[in-house]
């Protein structure tokens, strides 16, 4: 089975410091600027996946979701 990806572009506001950065970084790691971003994106991602503290406060925000759809729902 062939899983389609469907990407979204972004513009984001980024200090010239941590742009300097992220650049070398790609430029060392012989990718692109994207690709660096994209993969910082997916640690951070998986980081708080793993987080126990996160996953508290997820979990909490997806049942105050649920209760308001719920009484939407009525």
């Amino acid at each position: 089975m062939v899983h389609a990806t469907v990407t979204k572009n972004l513009t984001i506001r980024v200090p010239d410091d941590v742009t300097a950065n992220a650049e070398a970084i790609a430029r060392v790691d012989g990718v692109s600027l994207n690709e660096t971003i994209k993969q910082s994106l997916v640690e951070a991602i998986e980081r708080r996946r793993q987080n126990p503290e996160f996953k508290t406060r997820l979990k909490k925000i997806i049942e105050e979701d649920r209760e308001l759809l719920e009484r939407l729902a009525k």
